[in-house]
């Protein structure tokens, strides 16, 4: 079964939708028309004649399931030290900066552990291990707060002060704009 950006069952939510393939099966050996049983099961008509195509190929055993997609390419020992490897930060890993990004993660992978992931597979992966995509808690370690202070008093005022004060209009058609 193919789904939408972003997912793919769990092994409970396989685990259900097995649990459905096979309650269409019993209804499959009642003879009852695909309309019924897809409104009964609450599934679209196609995946009805599709699962019934399966269980005339290969009985019951046709409509199981097949299991995850895509197994993950590294096996648990490489997942914990990736995990501790994006615990330890950008810097311990050898980047300039505090922020680890999808291509930063994809390249330490490739180098840590000779496995090639596309961008979208490795979300998938740090989406499995638990990582979310969020804003730093600390601020940046390059930040100069005196620099900040300056541009705020100094280079803001001038940038604000640029806009027109008096009301009128943009466009072009307005005789009073030109």
């Amino acid at each position: 079964m193919r789904y939408a950006q972003g997912g793919g069952l769990s092994a409970e939510g396989r685990r259900r939708r097995e649990q459905v393939r096979l309650a269409a099966v019993k209804r499959f050996e009642q003879r009852a028309p695909a309309a019924v049983i897809a409104a009964e099961l609450r599934v679209s008509e196609r995946s009805v004649r599709r699962w019934r195509q399966a269980w005339q190929a290969g009985g019951p055993a046709g409509v199981a399931s097949r299991g995850q997609a895509a197994r993950c390419r590294l096996d648990e020992g490489q997942l914990a030290a990736l995990d501790v490897v994006l615990e330890a930060g950008p810097l311990a890993a050898g980047w300039a900066d505090q922020r680890w990004t999808l291509a930063r993660v994809r390249d330490l992978v490739a180098r840590k552990f000779k496995e090639q992931y596309t961008i979208p597979g490795i979300w998938y992966l740090l989406q499995r291990r638990g990582w979310t995509c969020q804003i730093g808690v600390r601020r940046a370690i390059e930040r100069d707060d005196g620099a900040v202070e300056v541009w705020k008093k100094e280079t803001w005022p001038r940038i604000k002060a640029r806009r027109p004060s008096a009301a009128g209009s943009s466009s072009k058609t307005n005789a009073a704009s030109r």
